[in-house]
């Protein structure tokens, strides 16, 4: 793998179409010929790549490995942390099942997991060619219309899919070698509350604005987590489910993709992000019965961890830069106008 060349600065350029021939011949057979592999925009943890074969049919290539994650490394998290670094293929193999046993379009699995064939493990899936829900907004708002509706009712489905124990599919509960994942310790919200103060305190070093009201929010984080009330019931939730991430098919229906991050968790920390990222849209998602205590506590958090993260982010290499520092912009806007409007 080629970790790097210059294209207009120093950018990862990716796997090339030799290193990813025996991919497709597993994938698809040793009757077609890989002619192309396009790496697409937009992963922060894992390589994705458009394979197109000489008959013209096409497949997307998903590649774990280090030379693929742009996130920097950090230190070891708690045990009962659900915040990790949410990547690998075995969360991906995992997660593809639960949605797909709650009746949640995913892409169809062309070539499970495979270790061996690329340095890392890669998997194969079908090419959605229909673009990104968030594009769809942008050029076809009437159309997009009914493909909200059915992510709404995706968006359902899977959060009706409960458990009595937070955390990822497969790290809570024996797994395959016999041996559990880690047991929950602390509640759900005082392990956000734990992770929102220390992206309170990365963001304060770095932002001016969020530094001169670091008490402030603070004390707003405290009063929050402090009314909130225990819970014992999770729903499974996808944990980064933007517009972006919704791919749309032949058929207009949501084709839900970086689905490393889902855990069974509560349903407000989903609906405090869908909140963020559809804005006007996000009736269409909105379910009933939600804890607004905790909205109020995993909408702050939220924004913090927006601000946080691509900060990060952004001391690696990651090429979309701007788009970055847009978000980071937009959520210090937003955690600021949380002390104005605590709701």
């Amino acid at each position: 793998m080629r970790n790097f060349g210059w294209m207009g600065g120093w950018v990862r350029v990716g796997l090339t179409v030799g290193e990813l021939r025996a991919v497709a011949g597993a994938a698809f057979g040793g009757g077609r010929v890989l002619v192309s592999a396009e790496r697409l925009a937009g992963g922060t943890k894992k390589g994705v790549y458009r394979l197109t074969l000489d008959d013209g049919s096409t497949g997307v290539a998903y590649v774990w490995h280090p030379a693929e994650d742009y996130w920097p490394t950090r230190a070891a998290s708690e045990p009962d942390d659900l915040f990790g670094h949410a990547t690998g293929a075995g969360l991906f193999a995992t997660a593809h099942r639960e949605f797909s046993a709650a009746g949640v379009r995913v892409p169809r699995l062309l070539l499970a997991p495979t270790a061996g064939l690329v340095a890392g493990e890669v998997a194969v899936v079908e090419d959605v060619r229909g673009g990104t829900l968030q594009h769809l907004r942008e050029r076809d708002p009437r159309r997009a219309e009914a493909v909200l509706a059915r992510l709404g009712e995706a968006v359902r489905s899977m959060h009706a899919r409960r458990r009595d124990r937070y955390g990822r599919p497969g790290l809570d509960g024996p797994g395959p070698s016999g041996l559990d994942g880690p047991t929950p310790g602390r509640p759900v919200e005082r392990v956000v509350l734990d992770r929102a103060l220390r992206d309170l305190a990365e963001a304060a070093a770095r932002v001016e604005r969020i530094a001169a009201v670091r008490q402030r929010l603070a004390d707003a984080l405290a009063e929050r987590w402090a009314a909130v009330a225990p819970r014992s019931r999770y729903g499974l939730i996808h944990g980064e489910l933007g517009p972006d991430h919704v791919l749309v098919d032949e058929r207009n229906h949501p084709v839900l993709v970086d689905i490393e991050g889902a855990m069974f968790l509560d349903v407000e920390w989903e609906h405090a992000f869908l909140e963020l990222r559809f804005g006007d849209a996000y009736p269409a998602l909105a379910v009933d019965g939600l804890d607004g205590h905790r909205l109020c506590l995993y909408r702050l958090a939220t924004h913090l961890s927006l601000v946080a993260g691509p900060l990060r982010l952004l001391d690696g290499d990651f090429p979309d830069r701007a788009g970055m520092r847009a978000i980071v912009e937009h959520n210090v806007a937003r955690t600021l106008h949380q002390l104005a409007r605590p709701s």
